[in-house]
C-alpha cells in the first residue's frame, strides 16, 4: 500500500488516498459480480445501483471488514479518532446517464454533518477520466457542511438547482454555483477516504459505459464508518 495524505479547500479538509490498497481489486470485483444484479437506488442523491452488504453474505462481508482493518492506521492518524464502528458497507455502479439525473444529482452533496462520518471509497473497475471531486459554494464558501450551516447550504442550494439548465448532467469542474478545490482520479484499487460533511461529487465522464453489469460497468465499494 502506498498513503498519501492530501489536504483540500481553505478549511484544509483531508483526504486519505491509498494505492494499492487490497492487492486484490479484480478479486473483489469478482466478489460483486456474484452479488449482482444490484437494486436501484431510490431517492438521494446516488445515480446508479448498489448492493448493500451484510452478514449473510459471507466473501462480501469479510472483505468489508478487512478493508476497515487495513483502513484504520490511515482513519486514526489523518482524522485524530481512536475507533470507528462500521454504519454500511455496498457495492455501487453509476447508471443513469447524464440525461437522466434529477436535479439534486446535477451538484456537490454531503453523506453527513456529523464531522466523525467519513466516506471510504475503493475503486475497483473504473473508466479513465472518472474520480471523485471536492467543492466549494461559492455563494456561502461553505465546504463542509454541519449542524450550524446546513439550513444556509440547503436554502442556496434548492434556489441555484432552480436556474440549472433542463439538459445540465454531472457537475464537472467548477461552475458559477461551486468552486472546485480538489480532485482524486480513479484508479483500480485505489482508496480514498474523506468526511462525509464535505461536498463532493463523482466524476464522470460523458463517454463513460453506464452499464449496470460489474463486469462493464464503473465499480466502487463505498464503506461508511463513524469515529469515535
Amino acid at each position: 500500500m502506498k498513503p498519501e495524505l492530501r489536504r483540500f479547500g481553505t478549511s484544509e479538509s483531508p483526504v486519505v488516498v491509498i494505492d494499492g490498497f487490497s492487492g486484490d481489486a479484480e478479486g473483489i470485483a469478482a466478489i460483486a459480480e456474484g452479488l449482482a444484479p444490484f437494486p436501484n437506488v431510490s431517492g438521494g442523491y446516488y445515480p446508479g445501483v448498489r448492493r448493500v452488504i451484510d452478514e449473510r453474505d459471507a466473501e462480501a462481508w469479510n472483505y468489508v471488514q478487512k478493508a476497515c482493518g487495513q483502513a484504520a492506521q490511515f482513519i486514526a492518524g489523518a482524522f485524530d479518532v481512536e475507533g470507528f464502528e462500521l454504519l454500511e458497507g455496498s457495492f455501487s455502479m453509476v447508471t443513469a446517464k447524464a440525461s437522466e439525473l434529477r436535479p439534486p444529482q446535477r451538484a456537490p452533496h454531503f453523506d453527513s454533518t456529523d464531522p466523525k462520518y467519513y466516506a471510504l471509497l475503493h475503486y475497483l473497475r473504473v473508466p479513465a477520466g472518472s474520480g471523485t471531486a471536492f467543492y466549494r459554494q461559492r455563494s456561502s464558501g461553505i465546504e463542509r457542511v454541519t449542524e450550524a450551516n446546513a439550513h444556509i447550504f440547503v436554502g442556496i442550494a434548492q434556489a441555484d438547482a432552480t436556474r440549472l439548465p433542463q439538459d445540465s448532467g454531472y457537475v464537472a469542474g467548477s461552475d458559477e454555483f461551486f468552486e472546485q478545490i480538489g480532485a482524486v482520479e480513479a484508479v483500480p484499487d485505489r482508496l480514498i477516504i474523506y468526511q462525509g460533511s464535505l461536498l463532493h461529487s463523482g466524476i464522470i465522464p460523458d463517454d463513460m459505459t453506464f452499464s449496470a453489469d460489474p463486469r462493464e460497468g464503473r465499480l466502487t465499494a463505498n464503506i461508511f464508518v463513524r469515529g469515535h
